[in-house]
């Protein structure tokens, strides 16, 4: 299993770009003026369009509103899953998995985009197995953004649409990807979700997102993802902080299933 410094560490080098070295690579003076004169001609294209796309109007960089990619295949991905706040699954399943995540942190989404899908199918959807996430601001302010996003879409019972959506069209850490346009996006991007309460509801979050902080204090959290597993309403188990492969998970969950 993955230690905290570990899983930081991954995080970190998942979100680090490659260096290229540019030493030796010097463009000619052909070069530079073939790509001026692209760039100019690029700049006439633009200013064509921007003259036949509706005159006078003022153009903006966010996207609110627009549907973000992949949002049909999170959809079917929850559609018909019981969820109520931050819980997805049968109120009464057997086994319990807490996951403490950052909606900002590449572990938390290689685990949710590669592992999370099959326990899904395999444990949530047969009524064995309920999750319930606590997201928390482990990586940066950003992270508090993407926090309450979660949560106001939790209290119309769409947090795992949400925080599923931001992990598909994650950025790099503290990276600016993470704004309130994406927050909006990501709303508007969910079937059934009201906005305009949505917007309302990001106002009143700070009460549930002390309740993550102090539980994840008292499971001494050191690391994102951390899982705990066990049977409903008993102690759970913590499997520390990282991702742990689908085998391995399933093993926890079925050890559980079967104690």
């Amino acid at each position: 299993m993955t230690s905290g410094k570990q899983a930081r560490r991954q995080r970190q080098a998942a979100a680090r770009p490659p260096v290229r070295s540019t030493e030796g690579r010097r463009a000619s003076p052909k070069v530079l003026l073939a790509v001026l004169a692209g760039l100019a001609g690029i700049a006439v294209a633009v200013a064509l369009v921007v003259a036949f796309a509706g005159g006078g109007g003022s153009s903006s960089a966010a996207t609110t509103g627009s549907t973000l990619p992949d949002a049909d295949v999170i959809a079917q991905q929850f559609e018909g899953m019981p969820q109520k706040r931050d819980v997805l699954g049968k109120a009464g399943a057997p086994v319990t998995l807490v996951e403490y995540i950052d909606l900002q942190c590449p572990i938390c989404r290689q685990f949710e985009t590669d592992v999370m899908p099959t326990i899904i199918d395999r444990y949530v959807r047969t009524g064995k197995l309920r999750v319930e996430a606590r997201p928390i601001a482990f990586i940066g302010p950003d992270s508090e953004r993407g926090r309450s996003g979660m949560i106001a879409a939790g209290a119309q019972n769409r947090a795992f649409n949400f925080a599923q959506l931001l992990y598909f069209n994650q950025g790099p850490e503290n990276g600016g990807w993470l704004s309130d346009s994406m927050v909006a996006d990501a709303a508007a991007s969910i079937p059934g979700l009201d906005t305009t309460k949505f917007s309302d509801d990001l106002s009143t979050v700070d009460d549930r997102a002390a309740s993550y902080d102090r539980q994840a204090q008292a499971d001494a959290v050191s690391g994102t993802p951390t899982l705990l597993v066990g049977k409903t309403g008993a102690k759970l188990t913590s499997l520390g902080a990282g991702a742990p492969s689908v085998a391995a998970l399933s093993a926890e969950i079925e050890r559980a299933l079967n104690s």
